[in-house]
C-alpha cells in the first residue's frame, strides 16, 4: 500500500514540476555593436600588420616612363608612343601584365554604355537632342598600332574593354625588369558636347581656339600587390585608378604658339619660353607673398589670333609620380609664386584663359599656396616641385602636380559669390587630391571614400582656416543630414564599391568627410585625432593602403577604441537620433515611500547597510505631499544633518559641495548609429553647463541610458547636441522640455 502510494505521489510531483519550470531560452550572437571587427577586417600578415603599418614584406611594383605624344590641334588627335620599364619587386613570377586602356571607356558600344539603363527624357535642349541623337558620334578610344619587346620584336597581347593583358613568352621572376614600346593614338573629344569624362578640350567658339585638358592618355600599368594580385577591375567611370608609382620623362609636342604646364618640371625652359618669360618665372620663384604673371594677357590674347604652323616640343620629368597630365593651349595666361614648405620652396602655378579673369589672376594661385600649407601641416611636407591650377570649365579633376578646376566670371568680368566660393572650394579639393591618392596612393577603382572623403575632409579644415565663414558643403555634420536620414532603398555603406552608388558625392565624400569631422571633434578631440591622421599619412605616403590599414593606424596611434564608430559609420547605413525619453525630479525626504521602503542596500561584497539612510523620492508620486518638494537643506533632513555634524570636521564641512535639485535623466536612442550624448543644461539663472558621455554609455544597453545630475540650482531645461555636432537625424526628440521644431515652411 506504502508503494503504491508512493508510485501514485511521484508522476504527481513530475508533473508539478514541469508546469513550473520556464522553457529554456534559445542562445543568441554576438550582435553588440561594441564588438570588434575581426568578422570584417583582413587578416594581418607580414605585408601590413596588425597596427595598421607596413609589414616587413611590403613590396610595390615600378613602372617607369618614356613617352613621346604630339597634339594634333586641328583635327584634336593626339598621337604617342612610349617605352614602359616594369620592375616585378614581389615575391611572385607573373605569366603576364595588365595595362589600363581608359580611353576605351568612351567607345562606341562598350560594356559600359551597355550596362547604364536608359529612359526617354520628354523635355530636350535643342543642342542635347541634337546631340544625342541625330549627331554622329567621335569614333573614340586607343588605336593600338604596336606592342614590341625591347628587341623591337612584337609581343602577344589581349584587349577586353578597358584592359590590355600583355603575354609573357618567358614569366618575369621576382627582381626582373621588362621594357615593352607602344604606339597608339586616339580622338580627342570636346568634353563639353561628347561625352563628357576627365578629360578632352573646351571650344571657346569666339576665337576658334581650344583648350585641352589632357589625361589617361597613355597606356598605364596597373596594380600589382598583396591584397588582390591584379587590380584589373574594369574601368566603368566612376572608380577611378589605382596605379604604381614610377619615374616619367615625357616630351610633348603642339602647336608652337600653345603654353603648357603638366606633371613634373620643365627641363627646356629656355627653349619654349621668351627670355622675359623666363626672367618673371626666376622673379616668381622669389615672390613668397603674391603671384607674378609670366605670360600675360597681352601675349596670350596675341598668340590666341594665330594659329601657327610651326611645332615646339616641351620637355617635363617627373620621378615618383603615379600618373602625368597636362594642359595645353594658347589662350593661356601663366603665372606662379614661391611657397615654403618645410626647407625646401615649392612654386605654386596657374593657367587660365582671359575668360577667366579676374578671378582667376586674383585667386587661384594663392588658393594653391594656402592648400600646400594646410595639408602639409596635417600630413607630410609636400614633396613635389610644384602644384599647378587649371580654368577648366565644368571640370574638377586631379593628377599629380597639376589639376583642372572650373568657375569663371560672366561676360562682363563679374563673379558672383557662389561662383568664387565654389572655384576656392574646387582648387583646395583638387590640389589637395595631390596628398590623396597621389601620395597616399589608395585603389581609387574600389574604395572612392579613401581620397575623396579623407580628402573632403582636408579641404573642410583648410576652407575653415582661410575663412571661419567660408560656406563649406562637405565636413559639417549637419550637412549630412538629408543624405542620413533619406530612404534606405538608395544608401549604401561607405564600404561599397565604386560603381553600385546611388548617391556618389555624399556617400564618397560627405559622409566620410563628416565621420572624420565627428572623430576629431566629438570622439577622438583633436590632438589625438591629428597625431593617428598624420601617423597614417606618414606610414602610408608613395605606398598602397587598404581601408584595414587606415582603420587600424587610428587606433594605434591613439589608443582609441574606434572599432563600433568604424562598424556603423562605414560599414552601415545606420543612422544617428539620440533623444531625451524622461526626466524624473527627486527630492531628498527622511522618510521612504511606499515603492522604496523594502529595497535593501548592499554594503560592499557582503551583506547589507542596516541604517539609518536617507531617501530620494520621486516627484511625481503620489505620497509625495507639497511639503515635501523643495530644495534641499541638510539641516532639514535629521539623519543626513547627524551624520554630517558627527563625520566631518569644520574645515571638511566648509568644502563640502551643497547640492539642492536632484534630476534622473534617460536617453533613448531610436537611431542604429552609436554616438556619444552631448549635454547641455541650462538654469533658471540663465548659466549653462555641458557634458560629454562616451559612446560606451550604450556598451550594456543600446537602446536608453540614464545620467543623475545633483545640482545647486534648478533646471529649466536640456538639449542634446545643442551645436549639431553629431549628424542627428531628428531634433524634435533633443529637449526637455519639448521644443517645437518649426518646418522650413514656417521659418
Amino acid at each position: 500500500m506504502k508503494k503504491l502510494s508512493l508510485l501514485l505521489i511521484f508522476p504527481a510531483m513530475l508533473i508539478a514540476q514541469e508546469k513550473t519550470v520556464a522553457p529554456k531560452q534559445q542562445g543568441k550572437y554576438d550582435t553588440n555593436k561594441f564588438s570588434q571587427m575581426y568578422d570584417l577586417l583582413a587578416t594581418p600578415n607580414m605585408f601590413r600588420t596588425a597596427s595598421g603599418a607596413p609589414g616587413p614584406a611590403y613590396y610595390q611594383q615600378q613602372a617607369d616612363y618614356k613617352i613621346d605624344i604630339e597634339l594634333d590641334d586641328k583635327n584634336s588627335k593626339i598621337n604617342g608612343s612610349e617605352v614602359i620599364t616594369y620592375s616585378n619587386n614581389s615575391p611572385d613570377s607573373l605569366d603576364y601584365l595588365w595595362i589600363q586602356l581608359d580611353q576605351n571607356q568612351a567607345k562606341a558600344k562598350t560594356q559600359t554604355s551597355l550596362a547604364e539603363s536608359e529612359k526617354i527624357n520628354q523635355v530636350f535642349p535643342l543642342e542635347g537632342f541634337s546631340s544625342k541623337y541625330l549627331k554622329k558620334d567621335l569614333e573614340r578610344g586607343f588605336n593600338i598600332e604596336y606592342v614590341k619587346d625591347a628587341k623591337g620584336n612584337p609581343m602577344s597581347y589581349t584587349i577586353n574593354e578597358t584592359m590590355m593583358r600583355i603575354n609573357l613568352v618567358t614569366p618575369l621572376k621576382p627582381g626582373e625588369k621588362i621594357a615593352m614600346a607602344i604606339k597608339w593614338w586616339y580622338n580627342v573629344n570636346n568634353y563639353r558636347k561628347e561625352g563628357g569624362g576627365r578629360s578632352g578640350y573646351e571650344l571657346f567658339e569666339k576665337d576658334g581656339n581650344k583648350l585641352y585638358v589632357i589625361a589617361q592618355f597613355y597606356p598605364r600599368m596597373a596594380v600589382y600587390n598583396d591584397v588582390e594580385g591584379w587590380q584589373n577591375m574594369q574601368f566603368w567611370g566612376s572608380g577611378e585608378f589605382a596605379l604604381p608609382f614610377g619615374n616619367f620623362d615625357v616630351n610633348i609636342t603642339v602647336p608652337a604658339d600653345h603654353v603648357i604646364d603638366a606633371t613634373g618640371e620643365l627641363t627646356n625652359r629656355s627653349e619654349v619660353f621668351t627670355p622675359d618669360q623666363v626672367k618673371r618665372y626666376e622673379q616668381a620663384q622669389k615672390s613668397f607673398d603674391k603671384p607674378v604673371v609670366i605670360v600675360t594677357q597681352a601675349e596670350a590674347e596675341a598668340a590666341e589670333k594665330g594659329f601657327s604652323e610651326k611645332k615646339k616640343t616641351w620637355k617635363f620629368s617627373a620621378k615618383n609620380v603615379r600618373d602625368f597630365g597636362i594642359a595645353s593651349s594658347r589662350k593661356f595666361i601663366y603665372d606662379a609664386m614661391a611657397v615654403k614648405i618645410g626647407n625646401r620652396v615649392v612654386m605654386a602655378e596657374s593657367v587660365y584663359p582671359k575668360e577667366a579673369n579676374p578671378l582667376w589672376g586674383e585667386t587661384s594661385t594663392m588658393t594653391v599656396a594656402h592648400t600646400l600649407r594646410s595639408y602639409s601641416a596635417r600630413t607630410f611636407d609636400y614633396p613635389y616641385p610644384k602644384a599647378v591650377s587649371v580654368s577648366a570649365e565644368d571640370q574638377g579633376m586631379e593628377y599629380p602636380m597639376i589639376c583642372w578646376n572650373f568657375g569663371r566670371p560672366d561676360e562682363n568680368g563679374v563673379t558672383s559669390k557662389e561662383i568664387k566660393n565654389g572655384m576656392i572650394g574646387v582648387v583646395i579639393h583638387e590640389v589637395g587630391h595631390n596628398f590623396f591618392p597621389m601620395i597616399v596612393n589608395s585603389d581609387e577603382r574600389q574604395w572612392s571614400w579613401m581620397d575623396e572623403g579623407l580628402n573632403s575632409f582636408l579641404e573642410y579644415l583648410a576652407e575653415q582656416e582661410l575663412d571661419p565663414n567660408f560656406p563649406s558643403r562637405r565636413g559639417p555634420a549637419k550637412n549630412i543630414v538629408p543624405y542620413m536620414s533619406g530612404d534606405q532603398k538608395f544608401l549604401e555603406p561607405i564600404m561599397s564599391n565604386s560603381e553600385t552608388i546611388h548617391q556618389f558625392g555624399n556617400n564618397a565624400y560627405g559622409k566620410p568627410a563628416t565621420g572624420l569631422n565627428i572623430l576629431r571633434e566629438v570622439v577622438m578631440g583633436r590632438e589625438l585625432f591629428d597625431y593617428a591622421f598624420k601617423t597614417y599619412a606618414n606610414r602610408w605616403k608613395f605606398k598602397h593602403p587598404t581601408p584595414e590599414d587606415f582603420f587600424r593606424t587610428m587606433e594605434d596611434a591613439s589608443a582609441v577604441d574606434l572599432d563600433w564608430f568604424f562598424r556603423g559609420w562605414f560599414y552601415s547605413t545606420d543612422f544617428v537620433d539620440i533623444g531625451i525619453k524622461d526626466v524624473k525630479q527627486y527630492y531628498v525626504s527622511d522618510t521612504p515611500t511606499a515603492d522604496i521602503k523594502d529595497v535593501k542596500v548592499r554594503k560592499g561584497r557582503f551583506g547589507f547597510e542596516k541604517g539609518p539612510f536617507v531617501y530620494l523620492v520621486a516627484g511625481d508620486n503620489a505620497e509625495v505631499n507639497a511639503s515635501k518638494k523643495k530644495p534641499l537643506q541638510v539641516e532639514d533632513v535629521k539623519p543626513l544633518a547627524d551624520y554630517v555634524n558627527q563625520t566631518f570636521t569644520a574645515e571638511e564641512k566648509a568644502a563640502l559641495k551643497s547640492p539642492k535639485y536632484f534630476y534622473e535623466v534617460e536617453f533613448n536612442k531610436p537611431g542604429g548609429m552609436i554616438m556619444p550624448i552631448i549635454v547641455e543644461i541650462t538654469y533658471e539663472d540663465g548659466t549653462k553647463d555641458n557634458y560629454q558621455y562616451p559612446a560606451q554609455i550604450w556598451r550594456k544597453n543600446n537602446d536608453t541610458a540614464k545620467k543623475v545630475y545633483a545640482t545647486s540650482k534648478a533646471i529649466k531645461s536640456i538639449q542634446i547636441d545643442p551645436k549639431l555636432m553629431t549628424a542627428d537625424i531628428d531634433v524634435t526628440n533633443n529637449s526637455w522640455p519639448k521644443v517645437e521644431v518649426k518646418s522650413k515652411f514656417d521659418q
